[in-house]
C-alpha cells in the first residue's frame, strides 16, 4: 500500500474507496491494520461466507441498496461519534464498467452530518474476474491500495449543494489518486501525476 503514512492515527473519520469486486474490503482492512473500522456493507454480501467470516471480526453495518437505509445510517452515524473509523464505498455498488462509476449522496451525507474527514483509497486489481482467477492460477494478479490526503467538505446554508459538491470532492480525490483507467466518469483531462 502506498500512503499508509496518510491515514489518521484515530477517529473519528470516514475512509471512501473505489469499488472494483468483492475482496475490496478485506484488501482496506488488512492494509488499515486497525480494528476501529466499521465498514457500511450491503447486505447481499453476507451470503458469501468468507466475507461473512471477516465481517464477525468488524463491526461490520450491513446496508440494503437501492432505497436510504436510516438504520444503518444511524449506526454509522454513532461509530462516527463514537470515535471509530466508517468505511463506505461512493459508488453504492461493484463498478460494472471497472471504473469509477456516478457517485451516491451517502458518503458525502455522513460526512457533513458528523463534521469528520474524509480518506480516500484507491484500489486496482480487485475485480472478481481477476482475484477468484487467482485463487486458482498462478501467478496471482498484482493489486495495490493507494491513501490520499484526508480532507473536509466545505459546509453553508445550501444543504443540497453542499450534498452534491461534496459528492463530487469525494469521487475526484478516488480519481486523482487512480490511473487514468480506473477513473471511468470522473476521469481527469489533465495529467495528474506528480
Amino acid at each position: 500500500g502506498r500512503g499508509l503514512e496518510k491515514f489518521p492515527v484515530h477517529g473519528p473519520a470516514l475512509v471512501v474507496f473505489n469499488h472494483l469486486g468483492d475482496a475490496d474490503m478485506v484488501v482496506v482492512l488488512s492494509q488499515l491494520r486497525t480494528l476501529e473500522i466499521d465498514p457500511l456493507a450491503a447486505s447481499n454480501l453476507y451470503d458469501i461466507p468468507a466475507l461473512r467470516l471477516a465481517a464477525q471480526m468488524y463491526g461490520v453495518i450491513w446496508i440494503h441498496r437501492g432505497h436510504p437505509d436510516r438504520r444503518a445510517l444511524n449506526c454509522a452515524l454513532e461509530s462516527l461519534r463514537r470515535g471509530r473509523f466508517v468505511s463506505i464505498a461512493p459508488e453504492g455498488r461493484e463498478s460494472v464498467v471497472g471504473g469509477l462509476e456516478q457517485g451516491l449522496d451517502g458518503a458525502a451525507f455522513l460526512a457533513l452530518r458528523a463534521e469528520v474527514p474524509i480518506v480516500p483509497i484507491a484500489i486496482t486489481g480487485t475485480e472478481n474476474p481477476r482475484i477468484y482467477r487467482g485463487l486458482v492460477c498462478w501467478p496471482r494478479q498484482p493489486v495495490s491500495l493507494t491513501i490520499g490526503q484526508p480532507f473536509h467538505i466545505a459546509k453553508s446554508e445550501d444543504r443540497r449543494s453542499d450534498l452534491k459538491n461534496g459528492t463530487t470532492q469525494i469521487m475526484h480525490s478516488l480519481a486523482r489518486l487512480l490511473p487514468p483507467e480506473y477513473q471511468g466518469v470522473y476521469k481527469q483531462t489533465e495529467s495528474v501525476q506528480e
